[in-house]
């Protein structure tokens, strides 16, 4: 896990707060942890990343953006586990190997590179990690591209290959830093892969002649993927687009390209910032008039429900126009008659669900324990399928939904659920799940989708919307609640950016101008002549 300290804006000298890089990590000759097949590394700098099966020599695709200070020291640390299960909890992992450093280290390395030995397991050999460093360039254009092929060699004995395509930017020392690998497409020898974009910095840093490599494999299930060829080419090279000069191995289709746009340019124009937020949480777990429960009311602290709610709702409602949320909980019986409900509003206004700011959704939380009977079992799928409604209402862009759910991780309509993620992936909406409590969370991990993109009935979910975390990862040792919230938030909310600007770009949908009086600084007269 890295940690590097952080600086704001200033507002009096306008200064940009710190250089951008991009950091790559690879490792080599890792321990060999499993006894049938290669280890799967997961590295941990500000979360994780993709997990890379059966490979001893993994070279990780998704990057790390860091503020640097030429004048601060910004200690880091990397640690990488063998991945064995969908378990978020790193205690069930085999831990690899770890590795201290600052970020000036890397940086002042012969081209930024650094190679360090792995420690943290006496007397073993970890193997090593590479850490290489680049500076981010201005360039804010995304290129969209396709590729295809005909009549690749076959690999396979037994039947056709499984190939894929793996993309590089060439550095200035000759070496080549992984940018992008594309889906595997199985058992064909005239692959047409999936149309990809990337940004052109990701590509080749906004320096349209540098090198572009492109290597093509047969996928093989214990890592040892077969190397079927590779071409080189550049962005300037690729603009010309589909034709004679951009046929190597492989032909391109379609090439495009536009200037990127921000989360904040969303948000200066007004876009998504109108009753985006609705709460959601299960409410049954134990007794809360019992301090077993999860829902324990203790007059001298929040439970973690509440901390969970506070920490990420405090941060979401800036985005909010008018401060009002519908919060809704499931998993009850109701007032008078029993009846059990998935989707109840924590007010019991079934006609005006809405809350006012955290303070009201808080206060709805405590007075819907007093009047509900906390009963089984834990549906996800209704509010889901309910916050998707008011989504699917709004897919012009004025607004984006983001779900907030806490659980325990009992789950009673995994299958529901998940046909209800991947239709809600088509809208403006993304979804946050807060465990809490020691439950293994298997099910939500699986929701989240990181490695394995959630799917139902052969259907794959357009879209990556589910951020999870476990709540137990945060609780600060030293009993700073303030400081292990503040992480809460920063990690759970991550996502939310680019999972909007995902909805946005793939509609089209740009961001609305800000308007001329705020976009010169200046406010509109209140009594104009």
């Amino acid at each position: 896990m890295a940690t590097t300290t952080v600086r704001d804006f200033d507002p009096i000298s306008g200064s940009i707060p710190a250089t951008k890089l991009e950091i790559t990590v690879s490792c080599r000759n890792l321990l060999d942890r499993d006894t049938f097949s290669k280890s799967d590394p997961r590295k941990l700098p500000f979360g994780r990343t993709e997990v890379i099966d059966n490979t001893l020599n993994p070279d990780f695709v998704r990057k790390f953006i860091l503020d640097y200070f030429f004048e601060e020291k910004q200690n880091l640390r990397f640690d990488v586990y063998d991945v064995d299960s969908k378990s978020p909890d790193l205690a069930k992992h085999d831990f690899l190997g770890q590795v201290h450093c600052t970020l000036g280290e890397i940086v002042g390395s012969p081209a930024s590179r650094l190679e360090k030995s792995l420690g943290g397991i006496p007397g073993r050999k970890c193997g090593t990690i590479i850490l290489s460093a680049e500076e981010l360039g201005n360039c804010r254009d995304c290129a969209t591209m396709q590729f295809c092929a005909n009549k690749l060699d076959k690999k396979d004995f037994f039947g056709k290959s499984d190939p894929f395509m793996v993309f590089y930017r060439s550095n200035e020392d000759g070496t080549f830093t992984i940018c992008h690998k594309t889906e595997v497409m199985k058992n064909t020898l005239n692959p047409v892969w999936q149309a990809f974009s990337i940004p052109v910095r990701a590509l080749c840093n906004g320096d349209y002649e540098r090198t572009i490599k492109v290597e093509i494999y047969d996928w093989d299930r214990d890592g040892s993927h077969d190397f079927i060829g590779e071409f080189t080419t550049s962005y300037k090279e690729l603009c010309r687009g589909q034709g004679q000069s951009n046929v190597y191995e492989v032909s391109l289709l379609s090439f495009s390209v536009e200037s990127e746009h921000t989360f904040l340019d969303y948000i200066k124009g007004g876009n998504g910032s109108n009753d985006s937020l609705t709460l959601s949480f299960p409410v049954w777990e134990g007794n809360p008039s019992q301090s077993t429960s999860l829902h324990y009311m203790n007059p001298y602290q929040m439970n973690a429900y509440a901390m969970a709610l506070k920490a990420v709702g405090e941060i979401i409602q800036d985005y909010d126009s008018d401060k009002m949320f519908p919060a809704l909980g499931f998993g009850a019986k109701l007032p008078p008659d029993g009846r059990v409900s998935h989707e109840f509003p924590l007010n019991g206004n079934t006609e005006n669900p809405y809350c006012n700011g955290m303070e009201g959704i808080l206060e709805a939380y405590h007075q819907s324990l007093k009047t509900v009977q906390l009963y089984g079992p834990t549906n996800f799928s209704p509010v889901v399928n309910h916050v998707a409604r008011y989504a699917a209402a709004m897919q012009d862009g004025s607004q984006y939904f983001v779900l907030l759910i806490i659980t325990d991780g009992v789950i009673s309509d995994m299958a529901q659920t998940k046909e209800a993620i991947v239709n809600a992936a088509k809208l403006p909406m993304s979804i946050i799940i807060v465990g809490v409590g020691q439950a293994e969370f298997d099910a939500m991990v699986e929701l989240d989708g990181d490695d394995i993109r959630i799917s139902s009935r052969g259907k794959m979910a357009e879209r990556d919307i589910v951020q999870f975390v476990p709540f137990r990862d945060y609780m600060d040792r030293t009993g700073n609640h303030v400081l292990s919230m503040a992480r809460l938030a920063k990690d759970v909310l991550a996502e939310i950016p680019d999972q909007l600007i995902s909805y946005m770009k793939s509609r089209g949908i740009k961001p609305n101008p800000v308007p001329a009086a705020y976009a010169t600084g200046t406010q509109p007269p209140t009594n104009p002549v």
